[in-house]
């Protein structure tokens, strides 16, 4: 084939006739037509061109003349050039669409060449690449743009392979109209027209720009097909275009059988709604997700899956659909899932233990035991103690059978309803067969899981309804576990899970254990605190007293709470004590600090007041003796006594109180009202009345001294109300004393229907917030005693005439009371009492006759010195006063009254039994 080149760059000439039809109709089909410029550019342009080069010339030099400005930025899209000597050309460039493919970014230059290498089209991509228009080329050999002979020896090799083979595959080196040498990836074919005139075919890509794109598919390869990761890109329909083998296995589902189908077609229907979900979101949205862990479907590779989807965008923004990984993190999932497990049941053991710290009650720490667990381990839960750590006895010391007694102090569960009721009992009393599985562990202290029907039935005994119950509740696996404590199973902890929950594991049962464990030491110090507390409780109720009296014009009514602090019971007593001539001592005290040894204090406390009060002493002088037996009195010799007291006497005779306190809380009195009749005597409602708060010398505590104490008289109205109490009643931790007395003062003052009933208005009047301390109280009516009761009172001057005079009275007195019988006895008596009297007092003498349950005659006188009893000699005159006294009366003795005494004795009634003295 021959051609020879038509100069003035008109197409090549070919031996055949239509070939140069051909090649005008490709080229006006692929040339573009230029735009044509103005009428005087025209001209200019014509005038200032080049002459075009002849064939028979030198090929032009591919070097940029000396006026050009050199390469410009972005010299792919730069404006073309005009060819040397050629002529000019228009930027191209406002019909270039916008980039947005991969043809953009790999951009393909196509040029059509004939037999002989001339160039009959040139494409604009070609334009692009290398900067030379199509207008400079067409008709040129395209060896002009190789100024290099070797490329250009390599060039026309590769024409004369196609023209023989069909095709050329291989790189080249092009120069572009700069000079810069381009690597070119060329792919050269043989194409034949209609006519069949043959052509060649050139694409060429920028070498560069191929690679790149190899290696990104590379890349895409070996992510895709190799990755441990499931991959999947799908359409904006979220069907699959493409899948990688990973996700195909795990899905279960062949690779062929992805394509085209979306999730929900390819996975079970509740795998699939949540991923479909997701995916839409995604793809709606366009936000990313990232490593959201589901549970995989029930497929071939079932567990647990992390999932991320993004949504894909080409180069233009339009979206394309997303892509998505699918990694199995089942192993993680089950790491931290353990992990999370550990860390939740080491917060339920540190949560047990911080519910239960700080109780002493076996009942409320095994129901706090049985709530711990539901739901968190188990549906069902039952604590079973032995009878002795529920009661706070001691554990029996032989091994437990089925006469052991059970009682089921703790239970929960997830639900309610008849069976439940029937299997979980608060307070029942649970037997068992010794063979059973509640038998063997409380005998072995292993514990035991069992799972099935026939295990399940040998929890207890044949035919227990509870057993039927667990079976209707659904229950398949139960743990019991033994509570120990020391070595000692002192009960029984168990736990059933029903319906779809998993059975209990190996590690359920040991983390039961660990819990039964802790559980059981609380237990065991819940039992050893409630015996200490019995015990301490019972000296304390030893110690207090045992019987109230209820002395002459006097109703008494009382409480004692013990506090609420645990074994550690208080000091405060109370007590009632009858003294001579009608008169009532009544007492509270309180003794600082609790326990046991607190309690013995208290005992001889009150048993040195009781004892001191038998001799009849005032008040004051009372306290004082107390206090100067205060190193015996103390708990230990390392520690002394410090307790507070109040101590009244009541003479009903004179309706006369007297009051002293030593550091103790006021007494509060309640004065009827005059509107109100006549008050109510013995066994009759409250009318209430004016209450106060008797104003008292403090006094030092018992033990402290510094501080002298002093009696106080107070002539007290017939009916009043008299409250004495410790201070737990009235105390409390954010609140003042003087609240606590204002709030008792204010009960009291109303009316009451017995005084039984005002002891529990006032108890209920207590405060929540208060210390936990023991709390007495002590009320009493104040009357003028027994109505009817015959009585008669002289004053006699302080003359030897005075004993003829008192032996008078007594007879013609005991005469008009109808008790003859007692006039000799009386009269000898009172002659020698008020001998005495006139021997040593310079001031009136007092007789008074009382005739009660017994016969009272006081003589008082204003000396304070207390008559002292003399045994005199056989040649003694005198001394025998007090001696006759003593043998002849059923009781006498001698109290201080105001500056002076009474000394006094009691005679029986005809009839009645004297009382051993």
């Amino acid at each position: 084939m021959s051609s020879t080149g038509n100069g003035g760059g008109g197409a090549p000439r070919t031996g055949a006739a239509g070939s140069a039809a051909a090649r005008a109709r490709l080229r006006r089909g692929a040339r573009p037509a230029a735009p044509q410029p103005p009428a005087g550019r025209r001209r200019r342009d014509a005038a200032d061109a080049p002459e075009a080069p002849r064939p028979d010339q030198p090929a032009p030099t591919l070097a940029v003349p000396v006026s050009d400005p050199g390469p410009q930025p972005g010299l792919r899209s730069r404006p073309a050039r005009p060819f040397p000597g050629g002529p000019s050309d228009a930027p191209y460039g406002p019909g270039v669409p916008a980039e947005g493919s991969l043809l953009d970014m790999l951009k393909v230059a196509i040029a059509i060449l004939d037999t002989a290498g001339r160039v009959v089209l040139w494409s604009p991509a070609a334009e692009e690449l290398l900067g030379w228009p199509n207008e400079l080329l067409v008709g040129r050999r395209i060896d002009e743009l190789i100024p290099d002979q070797e490329q250009v020896g390599r060039i026309r090799a590769a024409i004369q392979d196609t023209l023989r083979h069909g095709r050329w595959a291989g790189n080249a080196e092009l120069r572009d109209r700069d000079g810069v040498p381009i690597a070119v990836d060329a792919r050269i074919s043989l194409l034949v027209d209609g006519d069949g005139t043959p052509f060649l075919q050139v694409n060429m890509a920028e070498a560069a720009a191929v690679r790149a794109v190899e290696r990104d598919l590379a890349v895409r390869d070996a992510l895709f097909e190799q990755s441990p990761l499931g991959i999947a890109i799908m359409d904006t329909e979220l069907r699959y275009t493409a899948v990688n083998q990973t996700l195909a296995e795990m899905n279960g589902v062949a690779l062929a059988d992805h394509v085209g189908r979306t999730t929900g077609e390819t996975l079970p229907e509740r795998a699939a709604d949540e991923v479909t979900a997701i995916q839409r979101q995604v793809l709606a949205t366009g936000e990313p997700v990232i490593d959201v862990t589901l549970a995989s479907p029930v497929t071939a590779r079932s567990g647990y899956r992390s999932i991320s989807y993004s949504r894909m965008t080409d180069r233009s923004g339009r979206v394309l659909g997303i892509s998505g990984t699918v990694m199995d993190v089942t192993e993680r999932y089950r790491a931290v899932a353990k992990v999370e497990h550990a860390r939740r049941r080491l917060s339920l053991l540190n949560e047990f233990g911080s519910r239960v710290g700080d109780l002493l009650d076996a009942a409320r720490i095994a129901q706090e035991l049985a709530s711990s667990v539901v739901p968190r381990l188990t549906d069902h839960s039952a604590v079973i103690l032995l009878q002795a750590v529920a009661h706070g006895d001691d554990l029996p010391r032989h091994g437990h059978d089925r006469r052991t007694s059970l009682l089921q102090l703790g239970t929960a569960s997830v639900q309610d309803g008849p069976e439940v009721e029937v299997m979980l009992r608060r307070g029942a009393r649970i037997t068992f067969a010794e063979d059973s599985a509640c038998g063997r562990v409380l005998r072995t202290g292993v514990p035991e899981l069992l799972s099935g029907a026939d295990q399940l039935d040998d929890v207890t005994y044949p035919g227990d309804p509870k057993t039927q119950a667990a079976h209707d509740l659904g229950v398949h696996s139960m743990l019991v576990v033994p509570l120990r404590a020391r070595g000692i199973v002192i009960g029984l902890l168990l736990v059933s899970r029903g319906g779809y929950r998993e059975g209990f594991d190996r590690d359920d049962l040991a983390f039961t254990v660990e819990l039964a464990d802790r559980a059981g030491s609380s237990l065991d110090n819940a039992r050893l605190y409630a015996r200490e507390r019995t015990a301490a409780l019972t000296l304390q109720r030893t110690l207090l007293p045992q019987q109230v009296p209820q002395p002459t014009g006097v109703e008494v009514a009382y409480r004692y709470v013990p506090g609420s602090s645990g074994a550690e019971v208080g000091g405060d007593w109370f007590d009632v004590i009858p003294l001579p001539g009608d008169r009532t001592a009544l007492v509270v005290g309180d003794v600082m600090g609790h326990g046991l040894r607190a309690a013995a204090t208290m005992g001889r406390l009150r048993t040195a007041v009781r004892v001191l009060a038998a001799l009849d002493l005032p008040p004051d002088v009372l306290l004082r003796h107390v206090h100067e037996l205060a190193d015996d009195l103390a708990q230990g010799p390392d520690e002394a006594l410090l307790a507070t007291c109040v101590y009244a006497v009541f003479d009903p005779g004179t309706a006369r109180l007297t009051v002293a306190k030593a550091g103790h809380i006021p007494p509060v009195l309640v004065v009827p009202g005059e509107e109100g009749g006549e008050p109510t005597r013995t066994g009759g409602p409250l009318r209430g009345g004016a209450g106060r708060i008797l104003d008292l010398p403090s006094g030092a505590p018992l033990g402290v001294g510094g501080v002298p104490f002093e009696s106080v008289e107070l002539k007290i109205p017939e009916g009043s109300l008299l409250a004495l109490c410790t201070d737990g009643l009235v105390e409390s931790r954010d609140k003042d004393l003087d609240v606590g007395l204002g709030r008792l003062v204010t009960v009291l003052q109303e009316p009451h229907a017995s005084i039984q009933a005002a002891c529990e208005a006032v108890l209920d009047t207590m405060e929540q917030g208060r210390e936990p301390d023991d709390v007495a109280l002590l009320l009493a009516r104040l009357g003028h005693g027994q109505a009817g009761t015959p009585t008669a009172g002289w004053t006699l001057p302080a003359e030897p005439t005075a004993v003829s005079r008192a032996r008078r009275l007594v007879r013609s007195t005991l005469a008009e009371w109808g008790v003859e019988e007692l006039t000799d006895t009386a009269e000898l008596l009172v002659s020698e009492l008020v001998t005495n009297a006139v021997r040593y007092a310079s001031a009136p003498i007092g007789v008074r006759l009382t005739l009660g349950e017994t016969l009272l005659v006081e003589i008082s006188d204003p000396l304070p010195e207390p008559p002292r009893e003399r045994h005199a000699a056989e040649a003694d005159e005198g001394g025998r006063g007090l001696e006759l006294v003593r043998r002849l009366a059923l009781h006498w003795g001698a109290r201080a009254e105001g500056i002076g005494k009474v000394v006094w004795f009691e005679q029986a009634l005809p009839g009645s039994e004297p009382e051993e003295s």
